[in-house]
């Protein structure tokens, strides 16, 4: 076979079942060997940001390496804010880059790229296969690059007299990922420490997400009456409605849930790189003693110094804390937690505005499976608010990337065609991928699309009105109708104003099986559920 048909080859052996792309006559090649293998479904997207999108929210919902394919140079980098994200985000995915061919490489020839170079600072591993024999091999880790370890974007170049050639002897297996556990002595370190403590907190990463230890995680927490926290945009690592449950440690979390961690005197971080947002910018764990534990030894020790630090996938180490023994004398601290994430999470009964309007809807209305996905933007905050998120999922980017929602639900709903797939955007991250939704439709890929609309760029505008009050630029929208531009495309559509609009129209939305937008046009004037433009000119935090 040639080179191309073993790219294709080594996808089956990987249980790949979807490819996303933007066509690129650098790669025609592997398009071709595709067109035959009726195992693999090829998805066209309609820019190659938004196929990556898609690609890592495919990987996030079907626990499988996310697989995307750009043209030389220009598709390249348009593909960078979806690399970006993937490693941000710890989402494995291997990038299958053209390349112009071997012989033009250095002359600056059409469309090209160092791609190595370019791509070294943002992907795990980034590799230009040079020689149609060593294929098998460096694909191959290519793929176990991606998946071990934190998994990660890897890039692969092809040049394209590369893929013509033949290959020899080619044989794939499907990559084992290994995983490490704690040993005794680390075990009994844990215990030691936690035994000590008078206000332990766990804070619980995506790692617990990858490593299936959502249920390992509860038994844990059950067992000792220990309270646990998410990680920035990992709500579902936990169920939100257990009393074990004490809040996320995002953006705009409210100060008083913040002070369980600064309260607490020994953390647990598992599964949890500590990023910035999680330690409300690297100043929450300054006092605790801290426990990190983490799959990737290159994230131990890299914002924190911990007292004891554990290479080790979270579900083996989850699994020996359980034979640990302790004495809680902690469980009136918890339940005074518990009380304080209630307070501040809990909607009011009477909605205060559609946004608070639109999540008691979706509450209420969302089957327990379905997958919420979101962009960036100050809309957000009404949903790691208030949602409660009983079981996983949430697919959401902790690399702040605008224009992911759509179509990471796009990619989340083929990863999981019978479950309800629901996007939230506001205007200004749907306008940047707002073409995928002729993806959707092509594919009749049946999304729920609800973007909300106050006419500006709610997030830069808040940190505006904060800092530079009443001079505004550059942060304004005019009217528009995503509803009827969402129509033009083929997607069921409606705009709403309230509440009661938005429920008819989301219920009809599950009901039909269509892709379809919701427009919300909410208050410009509401930066977030605790600030209003009026209280931002008025200095107000």
């Amino acid at each position: 076979m040639n080179a191309a048909e073993a790219i294709v080859q080594c996808l089956k052996s990987e249980d790949i079942s979807h490819v996303f792309c933007v066509p690129g006559e650098s790669y025609l090649p592997i398009l071709d060997a595709l067109f035959s293998e009726k195992t693999i479904q090829l998805i066209s997207a309609r820019h190659e940001g938004g196929a990556a999108f898609m690609a890592e929210g495919y990987a996030k919902a079907s626990k499988k390496v996310g697989v995307v394919m750009a043209t030389r140079g220009v598709g390249a980098t348009n593909a960078a804010i979806g690399i970006h994200t993937a490693r941000q985000d710890s989402t494995p995915m291997v990038v299958l880059l053209g390349q112009v061919a071997r012989s033009f490489r250095g002359r600056e020839g059409f469309q090209e790229i160092d791609v190595e170079a370019c791509f070294r600072p943002l992907a795990k591993w980034a590799v230009e296969i040079d020689d149609a024999q060593r294929l098998p091999e460096l694909l191959t880790r290519a793929f176990r690059i991606a998946q071990t370890g934190r998994p990660g974007p890897v890039v692969v170049a092809l040049p394209e007299d590369v893929l013509h050639e033949q290959v020899d002897h080619v044989t794939f297996s499907k990559t084992i990922v290994p995983k490490p556990a704690p040993n005794e002595e680390d075990i009994q370190r844990i215990e030691q420490l936690l035994r000590s403590a008078r206000r332990p907190v766990v804070i619980a990463g995506g790692g617990i997400i990858w490593s299936k230890a959502i249920d390992v995680l509860r038994l844990f927490a059950e067992k000792w009456s220990l309270p646990v926290m998410s990680s920035f945009r990992r709500h579902d690592v936990f169920p939100n409605d257990h009393p074990l449950y004490v809040g996320h440690l995002g953006l705009g979390t409210q100060r008083a849930i913040i002070e369980t961690v600064e309260q607490a005197d020994v953390v647990l971080a598992i599964g949890t790189r500590l990023s910035e947002v999680t330690t409300q910018d690297y100043k929450l764990l300054s006092t605790q003693q801290l426990i990190h534990i983490d799959i990737d030894y290159d994230v131990i020790g890299v914002t924190y110094s911990p007292h004891i630090g554990v290479v080790s996938d979270a579900k083996e180490a989850l699994s020996r804390l359980l034979n640990i023994q302790l004495h809680p004398s902690w469980t009136d601290w918890v339940q005074e937690r518990r009380k304080t994430y209630e307070r501040f999470s809990s909607l009011p009964s009477m909605k205060r505005n559609v946004n608070e309007e639109m999540i008691h809807i979706l509450q209420h209305l969302l089957p327990s499976e379905a997958i919420i996905t979101n962009d960036a933007g100050n809309f957000a905050s009404w949903l790691h608010s208030f949602f409660q998120f009983q079981q996983h999922t949430y697919i959401g980017p902790t690399s702040g990337a605008m224009g992911y929602g759509l179509p990471a639900a796009i990619g989340a709903k083929l990863a999981n065609p019978h479950r309800p797939v629901v996007s939230l955007s506001g205007d200004g991250g749907f306008m940047m991928t707002i073409q995928e939704l002729e993806t959707a439709v092509r594919y009749n890929i049946p999304i729920i699309s609800v973007v909300f609309n106050n006419q500006m760029y709610g997030t830069i505008r808040m940190y505006q009105e904060l800092r530079y009050p009443k001079r505004v630029i550059g942060t304004d929208f005019s009217d528009i109708s995503f509803a009827s531009i969402a129509r033009c495309f083929g997607t069921d559509s409606m705009r709403v104003e309230t509440g009661e609009q938005f429920s008819s129209a989301f219920t009809t939305a599950l009901q039909n099986n269509k892709p379809t937008v919701i427009e919300v046009m909410t208050d410009p004037n509401i930066l977030s559920p605790f600030l209003t433009i009026e209280q931002a000119r008025g200095g107000k935090q």
